[in-house]
């Protein structure tokens, strides 16, 4: 479709069933992706075969810090994203014009890893094009305007929002879509991992890819087991708010390791690489050993991981019985543990800096015995996760907003579907 062609379909609501699915405003939807045409072409120009992509933000529900001891994790997508309007074209080139960004250029013919392009967006779009045609899949040139509204530093992986969403143009524009969304998510994480430079997991980019709640058991991190739950958020009365804190990210890299170290230091300990390997039994009849050699610390991460590790399971099976009220009572386990035993809700280089403890606190007060609150995340800084009671909800960012300041506190739902080729209806 040309320029007007596409925009007269958005206006005629013949993407409205997309948009419901996606997004709670179908006006704001939109509205948006008009202006994203719009914007293609002021950068492009016409073209007579435009088409909508989207790939979403993610939240972590379950399991935190147990991915990286090849544990079990609950996450969800949400319903920010990443949307591109696209276009083939015949030079052997992608062209991608992020808002609010220069340019991205990647010449198909030079795919090689380039050091110097570690950290930037033009290495995500160069890996995901080397490994599609490694894996034996068609690339192409094409053209496309992107726009995000997944939150830059919130916890919610814009960075594998945006490798899903080239991803899924590639396998739609030239593939027929035949790579599966888990295949997708994997390609994003080896084009972090090669590409980028950054040495990520893989649950953000499988949460974006797959969509809804997604449960995934990392035992074997080659072949991760995953699972999609089917359970709608907005049918049981609750919102999910993401709370930014402010908090500094700056000096944290320590205490993310920390805990990565400390948790292999118990395992190594009872000579296992990993916690998942560890028998709870072994661990817990060896106490007094583990405490005197790894630190007390060190144990209470341990205890975390096992119980956590657990709970991810058994969130998983209460969504999947349609049990709300025990989902939020593992959600409140979950955040309880986190804070009194990962101990990841502040700093202990900045301990008078502790936004995380006083927006759980509150939140704790506000929801009294409903709803669910927890760390998002890594933790020590940064954003708590709340599932509030709707009749709770303006009442509550109300409270929140006036501590922590207007607009940071997202009010958010879980989308049924990850990456994805939008179509007309």
């Amino acid at each position: 479709m040309s320029l007007e062609q596409i925009k007269s379909a958005v206006v005629a609501g013949k993407y409205d069933n997309d948009f419901s699915i996606m997004y709670r405003s179908v006006n704001d939807a939109r509205s948006r992706y008009i202006e994203a045409v719009d914007a293609f072409g002021q950068i492009f120009g016409d073209r007579e075969d435009l088409r909508f992509f989207s790939a979403p933000g993610r939240t972590e529900v379950g399991g935190n810090h147990t991915d990286h001891q090849h544990g079990c994790v609950l996450a969800g997508s949400v319903d920010l994203d990443v949307i591109a309007v696209v276009a083939k074209n015949n030079d052997g080139i992608v062209r991608i014009k992020s808002k609010g960004y220069d340019m991205d250029v990647i010449d198909l013919n030079d795919l090689e890893t380039n050091e110097k392009e570690f950290g930037r967006a033009s290495a995500l779009i160069r890996g995901m094009c080397a490994i599609f045609k490694a894996e034996g899949h068609e690339i192409g040139g094409f053209d496309a305007y992107t726009t995000s509204n997944v939150l830059k530093g919130s916890g919610l992986s814009s960075s594998a929002a945006f490798e899903v969403l080239v991803g899924v143009i590639i396998n739609n524009l030239f593939n027929n879509g035949v790579v599966n969304a888990v295949e997708i998510a994997k390609y994003a994480q080896r084009s972090e991992n090669v590409y980028f430079g950054k040495p990520c997991g893989l649950m953000d980019q499988m949460a974006s890819s797959v969509g809804g709640f997604t449960a995934i058991d990392f035992n074997d991190p080659s072949k991760p087991v995953i699972e999609k739950v089917n359970f709608d958020l907005s049918a049981h009365n609750h919102s999910l708010c993401i709370v930014n804190t402010g908090g500094n990210h700056a000096d944290l890299t320590g205490d993310y390791a920390a805990i990565t170290e400390e948790m292999r230091d118990i395992s190594n300990a009872l000579g296992k690489d990993f916690l998942r390997d560890v028998s709870k039994e072994d661990f817990y009849s060896n106490i007094a050993q583990l405490r005197e050699k790894c630190g007390d610390r060190a144990v209470l991460r341990a205890i975390h991981f096992f119980d956590d590790n657990e709970r991810a399971v058994k969130e998983k099976e209460v969504l999947k019985n349609n049990d709300f009220e025990e989902f939020l009572n593992l959600i409140c386990e979950s955040g309880c543990s986190s804070y009194r035993f990962l101990q990841n809700v502040f700093s202990v280089n900045a301990p008078t800096e502790q936004g995380l403890s006083l927006a759980l606190a509150l939140t704790e007060r506000f929801l009294g015995e409903r709803g669910a609150c927890r760390v998002h995340g890594g933790g020590f800084a940064g954003t708590i996760q709340a599932f509030v009671p709707d009749d709770m909800l303006d009442n509550y960012r109300n409270m929140i907003e006036d501590v922590f300041g207007e607009g940071n506190c997202y009010v958010l739902n879980i989308r049924p579907v990850g990456g994805y080729a939008l179509s007309e209806k």
